[in-house]
Protein backbone atom coordinates (compact mmCIF):
# COMPACT_ATOMS: atom_id res chain seq x y z
CA UNK A 1 0.00 0.00 0.00
CA UNK A 2 1.15 3.72 -0.69
CA UNK A 3 0.60 6.60 0.78
CA UNK A 4 -2.25 8.60 0.19
CA UNK A 5 -0.65 11.84 -0.87
CA UNK A 6 1.52 9.41 -3.14
CA UNK A 7 -1.48 7.88 -4.49
CA UNK A 8 -3.03 11.33 -5.26
CA UNK A 9 -0.45 12.96 -6.86
CA UNK A 10 0.23 10.11 -9.13
CA UNK A 11 -3.98 10.05 -10.33
CA UNK A 12 -3.98 13.52 -10.67
CA UNK A 13 -1.63 13.27 -14.02
CA UNK A 14 -3.32 15.99 -16.38
CA UNK A 15 -2.42 13.57 -19.81
CA UNK A 16 -3.80 10.55 -18.12
CA UNK A 17 -7.16 12.06 -16.96
CA UNK A 18 -7.35 13.79 -20.34
CA UNK A 19 -7.41 10.28 -22.41
CA UNK A 20 -10.49 8.86 -19.70
CA UNK A 21 -7.34 6.57 -18.41
CA UNK A 22 -8.48 4.92 -15.35
CA UNK A 23 -5.83 4.37 -13.09
CA UNK A 24 -7.08 1.15 -10.93
CA UNK A 25 -4.11 -0.08 -8.82
CA UNK A 26 -1.13 1.85 -7.75
CA UNK A 27 1.11 -0.27 -5.34
CA UNK A 28 4.58 -0.24 -4.72
CA UNK A 29 6.82 -0.88 -7.69
CA UNK A 30 3.36 -2.15 -9.66
CA UNK A 31 0.21 -0.55 -11.20
CA UNK A 32 -3.03 -1.62 -13.28
CA UNK A 33 -4.07 1.43 -15.90
CA UNK A 34 -7.36 0.80 -17.79
CA UNK A 35 -9.15 2.79 -20.70
CA UNK A 36 -11.65 2.11 -23.47
CA UNK A 37 -11.18 2.77 -26.80
CA UNK A 38 -12.84 5.73 -28.50
CA UNK A 39 -13.26 6.67 -32.10
CA UNK A 40 -10.49 9.60 -31.35
CA UNK A 41 -8.16 7.11 -30.55
CA UNK A 42 -8.32 4.80 -33.92
CA UNK A 43 -5.50 5.47 -36.69
CA UNK A 44 -6.36 5.58 -40.76
CA UNK A 45 -6.51 2.25 -40.92
CA UNK A 46 -9.87 1.30 -38.43
CA UNK A 47 -7.62 0.09 -35.41
CA UNK A 48 -6.56 1.93 -32.24
CA UNK A 49 -3.21 3.92 -32.58
CA UNK A 50 -0.07 2.79 -31.84
CA UNK A 51 0.58 5.98 -30.01
CA UNK A 52 -2.53 5.24 -27.55
CA UNK A 53 -1.12 2.18 -26.54
CA UNK A 54 2.08 3.60 -25.86
CA UNK A 55 0.95 6.35 -23.58
CA UNK A 56 -1.44 3.53 -21.51
CA UNK A 57 1.89 1.43 -21.16
CA UNK A 58 3.51 4.58 -20.51
CA UNK A 59 1.06 6.09 -17.40
CA UNK A 60 1.18 2.51 -15.86
CA UNK A 61 5.53 2.57 -15.97
CA UNK A 62 4.78 6.25 -14.98
CA UNK A 63 2.24 5.20 -11.58
CA UNK A 64 4.53 2.03 -10.30
CA UNK A 65 7.99 3.79 -10.46
CA UNK A 66 6.79 6.96 -9.29
CA UNK A 67 4.88 4.85 -6.24
CA UNK A 68 7.37 5.07 -3.91
CA UNK A 69 7.12 8.81 -3.58
CA UNK A 70 10.50 9.62 -5.37
CA UNK A 71 10.41 11.41 -8.36
CA UNK A 72 11.27 8.90 -11.27
CA UNK A 73 11.85 9.58 -15.11
CA UNK A 74 12.01 7.24 -17.61
CA UNK A 75 15.45 6.82 -20.05
CA UNK A 76 14.44 4.26 -22.07
CA UNK A 77 11.26 2.27 -23.19
CA UNK A 78 11.10 -0.42 -26.13
CA UNK A 79 7.74 -1.45 -27.04
CA UNK A 80 6.59 -4.16 -29.69
CA UNK A 81 3.13 -3.80 -30.92
CA UNK A 82 1.76 -7.58 -30.53
CA UNK A 83 -2.06 -7.75 -32.02
CA UNK A 84 -4.22 -4.37 -32.85
CA UNK A 85 -6.90 -3.60 -30.77
CA UNK A 86 -10.28 -1.48 -31.83
CA UNK A 87 -13.00 0.65 -31.50
CA UNK A 88 -14.95 -0.48 -27.78
CA UNK A 89 -11.62 -2.44 -26.75
CA UNK A 90 -10.96 -2.16 -23.08
CA UNK A 91 -7.18 -2.14 -23.03
CA UNK A 92 -5.52 -2.67 -19.75
CA UNK A 93 -1.60 -1.90 -18.72
CA UNK A 94 0.34 -3.72 -16.25
CA UNK A 95 3.85 -2.61 -15.43
CA UNK A 96 6.20 -4.39 -12.55
CA UNK A 97 9.26 -3.74 -11.27
CA UNK A 98 11.76 -6.45 -11.92
CA UNK A 99 14.86 -5.10 -10.94
CA UNK A 100 16.10 -2.24 -8.54
CA UNK A 101 19.01 -0.69 -8.08
CA UNK A 102 20.54 2.89 -6.51
CA UNK A 103 19.54 5.02 -9.15
CA UNK A 104 18.03 2.86 -11.94
CA UNK A 105 15.19 0.41 -12.06
CA UNK A 106 13.51 -2.05 -14.70
CA UNK A 107 9.80 -2.46 -15.38
CA UNK A 108 7.79 -4.62 -17.22
CA UNK A 109 5.27 -3.53 -19.00
CA UNK A 110 2.22 -5.52 -20.94
CA UNK A 111 -0.98 -3.83 -22.57
CA UNK A 112 -3.82 -6.84 -22.92
CA UNK A 113 -7.29 -6.68 -24.18
CA UNK A 114 -9.72 -6.87 -21.14
CA UNK A 115 -12.04 -9.09 -22.72
CA UNK A 116 -10.23 -11.68 -24.25
CA UNK A 117 -6.89 -11.65 -22.41
CA UNK A 118 -4.92 -11.06 -25.03
CA UNK A 119 -1.58 -9.53 -25.40
CA UNK A 120 -1.65 -6.26 -27.50
CA UNK A 121 1.81 -4.50 -26.34
CA UNK A 122 4.90 -5.38 -24.23
CA UNK A 123 7.11 -3.31 -23.18
CA UNK A 124 10.53 -3.17 -21.08
CA UNK A 125 11.26 0.53 -19.66
CA UNK A 126 14.37 2.06 -17.68
CA UNK A 127 13.59 4.59 -15.01
CA UNK A 128 16.00 6.68 -12.98
CA UNK A 129 15.48 7.94 -9.28
CA UNK A 130 16.08 10.90 -8.42
CA UNK A 131 15.22 10.57 -4.64
CA UNK A 132 13.63 14.03 -3.90
CA UNK A 133 10.49 13.44 -3.15
CA UNK A 134 7.27 15.16 -4.29
CA UNK A 135 4.07 14.04 -1.69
Amino acid sequence: MIQPEIENHIRDDAFSNWLGADIEIIQPGYSRVSLTVSETMLNFHGTTHGGLIFALGDIAFAAASNSYGCTALALSVAISFLRPAALGDQLVAEAKEVNSGKTTALYDIVVTDRKNQKLVAKSQATVYRTHRSFA
